[in-house]
């Protein structure tokens, strides 16, 4: 745990024993305690809150793909589109050969 050995983790202690005191170094210690267990539960919240996040724009992100197809040309615009075609080839049927 961080590459602290026990004699580094009893020197620590020590230390924090004759800095602190007998007496406000368990309160020092249930406090720590209950600082991690809500540092704990707020990252495990946050990484919840993202899950869901990432979750919810794909779930918005698939329907859309699936949309992307592009819509099909309206009869009128593709029939007057081949509409010169065909009247260029009527002309041609219906000009009489000199």
């Amino acid at each position: 745990m961080f590459g602290i050995g026990m004699p580094e983790l009893i020197i620590i202690m020590v230390i924090a024993l004759i800095v602190i005191g007998p007496h406000k170094l368990p309160e020092l210690a249930k406090s720590l305690g209950k600082g991690l267990a809500e540092f704990k539960r707020a990252s495990e919240d946050f990484q919840r809150n993202i899950q869901e996040e990432a979750r919810k724009s794909e779930e918005k992100v698939e329907p859309h793909q699936e949309a992307v197809t592009p819509p099909a040309e309206p009869e009128h615009v593709a029939t007057a589109a081949a509409a010169p075609a065909e009247h260029a080839a009527g002309e041609k049927k219906d000009a009489p050969h000199a």
